[in-house]
């Protein structure tokens, strides 16, 4: 028998046993270039882990769609295109509808492209405004889509609450089983927010918590399977009282713990790409131009995310303002996309990234501002540099750099809700001091063995003793050095997190299922896993007709959150 979907990273597979995968991820948006990523909030962690996993499993075999927005706006040019694919993954013929093409052996072959769909009209959405549309416009033409290519994918898995409501209509009107993973929840964000009666419609008002957590509801009761990130996420974050009813959090058929991964082909101490030294030299000069001459031999304590309130940039730098014994062994270097010499005036500083308005979001210059402040007020210029790096490759290439000089990685966030960016530095070599808040207290430490140094975000002190901690000398540094890395390769890859989906994926019932007309119902349609302690939750009558009756009133969502104990008077 010929065997078809040889890979590096998996066992060839027989024809039989290649799934038809589809990733619903309406928000944000995708392109060759990963355009945008870390510069928005709808442009974070979730589209590395979609990509990523996408990838891994296209290596072992699969075929892969990833299913987002068209986006026709001259603010976003990356996204007007209805199909794409990543460099060096491009289909060996022209792309079309039919999810056969390109069965190449060898990396993906083809076998992922990006799909995007248009739906709510040309100009780009924050995520907070696509409610109107999913189960409308986005789920219809998800449908007529694969109509015309002849197959409908044999599974789908959902990714935010956007996707989960899609997935969910989707299998009502075709009988496609999927999988949720919510990346974040939509009452944890409430509880962030301090949500309480007397704000409730002002919140809701902007960020829409009503639709999102029935949302999340209805996807968590229909999904085949629900995944967490970490063990915290399923025990706590899906136990919350407002998606009681909709999961049983001690169901392990149906609520599984899959971590995401690091990219070893970027991420690696090993690893090394196209940009690397040239990479090394952009580092190298903007931390010639930033710090004083008589301190560039000594290691830096790196932070890179975006800008954003509560990754607690200013937590971090107040932390070396106020340790002179921190600033005698480092310097201290923030990186994040869209930085452009703020030192030399910080006003001017961010570039205009094009958002829904094409200006530099207001979040992020309140931060810089904040930032700038205290480096003003403590007299650190001379020990801090801030720049930024464009590219995962880049900031792959400066991981691997600034290991070399014994520097130590940071995230002071309030909250992460997995903590991925500390396992990409710590594979490229660099130990990790990291909040404790979070999925890093599962990742950086199992039992008595400690994999890098968690802090207390609040606490500016214990920040700076945690990073003391590492760069004492240099056989801590060292040890927590190879014990992260040791870490990343034993447990948090993306073929790790593949295999798990494609496990889970292999169960469902889907797969040669001839697609039905999305008009007929399914009343035989059946679930290798099923939702045993809940019935399945209908769909909102909003979602289908979203009309201002139909919309999900703010009494709803109170009776949901407000519970004994959850802010009520």
């Amino acid at each position: 028998m010929i065997l078809e979907g040889a890979s590096e990273t998996g066992p060839a597979k027989e024809a039989s046993e290649i799934m038809f995968i589809a990733f619903l991820n309406p928000q944000g948006n995708f392109d060759p270039h990963d355009s945008y990523w870390t510069q928005h909030p709808d442009f974070g962690g979730q589209l590395v882990y979609v990509k990523e996993v996408a990838l891994a499993l296209a290596r072992r075999g699969h075929r892969v769609d990833i299913i987002t927005r068209q986006v026709v706006d001259p603010h976003w040019p990356e996204f007007a295109a209805p199909l794409d694919a990543y460099p060096g993954h491009e289909p060996p013929c022209p792309p079309k509808a039919c999810p056969e093409q390109g069965r190449g052996v060898g990396g993906t072959g083809g076998r992922v492209r990006i799909v995007r769909l248009p739906f709510g009209g040309d100009r780009f959405l924050p995520k907070e405004e696509l409610w109107p549309y999913l189960g409308t416009e986005f789920a219809l033409h998800i449908i007529g889509f694969y109509q015309q290519g002849g197959r409908f994918p044999d599974a789908i898995t959902a990714h935010y609450a956007d996707g989960g409501l899609t997935a969910a209509v989707l299998r009502e009107k075709t009988g496609i089983p999927f999988t949720f993973t919510p990346h974040s929840l939509g009452a944890q964000k409430m509880e962030k927010l301090g949500a309480m009666w007397d704000n409730l419609a002002e919140l809701d008002a902007r960020f829409h918590f009503a639709r999102r957590i029935t949302a999340e509801r209805i996807a968590m009761s229909q999904a085949s399977v629900c995944t967490a990130s970490t063990a915290l996420e399923r025990f706590e974050q899906y136990a919350h009282p407002a998606y009681r009813g909709a999961i049983d959090v001690h169901d392990d058929r149906r609520l599984m713990v899959i971590p995401p991964g690091v990219n070893l082909q970027v991420f690696d101490k090993e690893a090394r790409s196209a940009v690397e030294q040239a990479t090394r030299a952009k580092v190298r000069a903007r931390l010639a131009r930033d710090i004083a001459p008589g301190r560039r031999e000594l290691p830096v304590v790196v932070a890179s995310s975006r800008l954003d309130v509560k990754k607690n940039h200013l937590g971090l730098v107040r932390a070396f303002a106020e340790s002179r014994p921190l600033q005698a062994k480092a310097n201290l270097l923030l990186v994040s996309r869209g930085l452009d010499n703020p030192l030399a005036g910080y006003t001017q500083a961010l570039w205009n990234c094009p958002y829904s308005t094409g200006q530099a979001d207001e979040g992020a210059k309140e931060v810089l501002a904040q930032v700038m402040a205290v480096v003003d007020e403590g007299e650190l210029r001379g020990k801090i540099s801030l720049f930024s790096l464009d590219s995962q490759h880049e900031l792959a290439a400066a991981y691997r750099f600034l290991a070399e000089s014994q520097s130590v990685f940071a995230l002071t966030a309030y909250h992460e809700p997995f903590g991925l960016a500390p396992l990409e530095a710590m594979s490229a070599g660099l130990p990790a001091v990291v909040t404790k808040n979070g999925g890093p207290a599962e990742s950086l430490r199992e039992g008595d063995e400690e994999y890098g140094v968690l802090v207390d975000p609040f606490d500016p002190a214990d920040i700076a003793r945690g990073l003391l901690r590492v760069l004492g000398d240099e056989a801590t540094w060292r040890r927590y050095a190879e014990a992260g890395r040791r870490r990343v390769h034993d447990r948090y890859t993306w073929e790790s997190t593949a295999r798990q989906f494609e496990q889970i994926l292999g169960r469902l019932d889907g797969r040669g299922k001839p697609p039905r007309s999305p008009t007929e119902p399914d009343p035989d349609s059946q679930f290798t896993i099923h939702n045993l302690q809940f019935p399945s939750l209908p769909i909102h009558p909003y979602f289908l007709q979203p009309t201002p009756e139909n919309d999900i009133p703010l009494e709803e969502l109170a009776e949901l959150y407000f519970i004994k104990g959850e802010g009520g008077p």
